[in-house]
């Protein structure tokens, strides 16, 4: 058992961006490290594919229709428990250093009383994490309000400015001494202006390597939450990481010109947005992505010094470190860019686990094909931390058995994933009313089904066609597949865990007493008897019971 979790998490990170899931040229030596201690999980999907909702699912262990947090900026209900609320009663320190994209339910908090500034408050507002430091990027007036401890960070550096975050952090500075806005695709070929080492991700390593000295200090076990910012958006890094990839080490584009020839509805909405445009652009991906490797590289580096620190401390041999992704990043792939649908540029996220106990032994270095859920991280952690998870109210399912050997997988057969896009122009020009604007997700490990209401299904056949290019969606001799996912997916809506208020063993608990007798009788609820002789029987069979003189299926 471990007696710590650090627990890492990058931002729009894809899978086939680390060297131990194949890419050839960006070589990331201190994840692959990782890696080769644990079990390196080929086929881990988040259950949604943007950034809030994608945190509240793993956050919460829940589906995104069971949490309710369906997009950036809708609030985490009250009431939703997270993480810090199934560790804390094993007695674990849960606190945050980075970003989380929680929106606080702050109507729920008000009509119920809770004082933001309280301990319930500051844990109901911060996804259930201490905020050792909270930064979701987008300073200063972004909608998750960041600490301004970076912004102050870079001021007491001699960084001054009204946004230093975008005016060092994240722009570039031509010749003339004039800004070059990070935002701005065209510039990601620039050094940011800050130097490397009071950049992001440098910074945020640091501030958890002095959560972890203060925490060891006190001794209590902890899990802390590193979320790196990057690799996403704005698209800029410092010196000398702008320019350790060129052009010609950027992977081949996977599209096809299939995928414009009618293509779907769904598909085509989303290639015609502004940010799918851009990288159609001539030179656009052979500009943007050496950068998205740079970031990448820079966190890897950074993770080394993070590693190296634990390994002096003490605190490697009994920490669990798990490395994953909220989403991928389309880069052109497929027309696109940005995330929200389902390729696996987009849905398929890197997922590292090491566990330092002796039992995980047999399973270090080992690669994983089981199919996976994000939203299994939750109850890993507590089965992890000594606890047992509450089947009740986490919908994933505990990878500890993988990771000490003794399972193959989880006896899962299908993921699950999910995208609300009533927020996006799509919707509007497809004019689909704001509750039918749902995407969902069901793969199998070979076929991909996607349900959009009031739109024909997409599928893709991952064996035959793994860039999936070939929507098969219409196919007539793939009826039987798509009828098979679908019923798979409504299978899975008629059994998502709603009631969350009574584990199911206070129902079952009592299941070897209604064998033998009717335990409403104890309540002095009587239904169904015709006279007091039947009553009687009745009674003397539950005192037979309780008397040790009666078992299950006796007469």
């Amino acid at each position: 058992m471990a007696r710590n979790i650090l627990f890492i998490m990058c931002d729009q990170l894809r899978a086939d961006y680390l060297s131990c899931y194949g890419h050839p040229h960006l070589h990331t030596p201190n994840i692959d490290a990782l890696a080769a201690r644990g079990v390196r999980f080929e086929r881990a999907f988040v259950q949604s594919t943007i950034c809030g909702p994608s945190r509240m699912c793993t956050y919460t262990g829940r589906y995104m229709r069971s949490h309710g947090s369906t997009q950036n900026g809708v609030p985490l209900k009250v009431g939703e428990m997270t993480l810090g609320d199934h560790l804390r009663p094993l007695g674990v320190r849960t606190a945050l250093v980075g970003k989380t994209h929680m929106v606080a339910d702050s109507e729920g908090m008000e009509r119920l009383g809770i004082d933001p500034a309280s301990i319930i408050g500051v844990h109901v507002s911060e996804c259930g994490f201490e905020p050792y430091e909270r930064d979701d990027g987008l300073h200063p007036d972004g909608p998750y309000s960041p600490d301004p401890a970076y912004d102050n960070y870079l001021r007491a550096q001699g960084f001054d400015a009204e946004n230093p975050w975008e005016h060092w952090a994240n722009s570039g500075q031509a010749e003339d001494g004039s800004l070059q806005n990070g935002w701005l695709l065209s510039h990601a070929d620039k050094a940011a202006r800050v130097p490397e080492e009071h950049s992001e991700t440098p910074y945020m390593t640091r501030r958890a390597m002095q959560f972890m000295a203060e925490a060891k200090a006190d001794g209590s076990p902890w899990c802390l939450h590193l979320s790196y910012i990057k690799p996403h958006w704005p698209y800029i890094v410092p010196a000398p990481y702008h320019a350790m990839y060129g052009p010609d080490q950027v992977l081949p584009v996977r599209r096809s010109a299939a995928e414009q020839t009618n293509p779907h509805p769904i598909l085509a909405a989303f290639q015609a947005e502004r940010y799918s445009q851009v990288f159609n652009r001539g030179g656009a991906r052979e500009r943007v992505i050496p950068c998205y490797m740079g970031l990448i590289k820079q966190i890897d580096d950074q993770l080394g010094h993070l590693f190296a620190f634990m390994d002096r401390e003490g605190l490697a041999d009994e920490t669990m470190i798990v490395f994953t992704s909220d989403h991928g990043d389309y880069l052109g792939d497929h027309w696109l860019g940005e995330k929200y649908l389902f390729h696996d540029a987009s849905v398929r996220v890197p997922l590292i686990i090491a566990d330092p106990s002796p039992q995980a032994d047999p399973t270090r270095g080992t690669v994983s094909g089981a199919l996976i859920e994000t939203i299994d991280l939750a109850p890993t952690f507590v089965e992890a931390m000594g606890g047992t998870p509450a089947a009740h109210i986490l919908e994933g399912r505990s990878l500890v058995p993988l990771l000490h050997g003794t399972a193959d997988d989880t006896g899962r057969r299908h993921v699950i994933s999910e995208y609300d896009y009533a927020f996006d122009l799509a919707r509007i020009n497809l004019s689909v009313p704001v509750p039918e604007a749902r995407l969902y997700m069901v793969h199998d490990g070979r076929f991909k089904f996607i349900h959009a209401d009031g739109f024909a299904p997409m599928l893709y056949d991952l064996e035959t066609d793994p860039d999936e290019f070939a929507d098969l969606g219409r196919d007539p001799a793939l009826q039987p597949v798509r009828d098979r996912l679908y019923e798979a997916l409504a299978k899975w809506s008629r059994t998502t865990r709603t009631q969350t208020t009574l584990p199911d063993e206070a129902i079952t608990g009592s299941d070897a007493r209604a064998l033998v007798y009717d335990v409403n009788i104890e309540a002095g609820v009587l239904v169904g008897y015709w006279d007091e002789a039947e009553l009687a029987a009745e009674r003397l069979k539950a005192r037979l019971f309780h008397d040790g003189r009666s078992t299950p299926g006796a007469d």
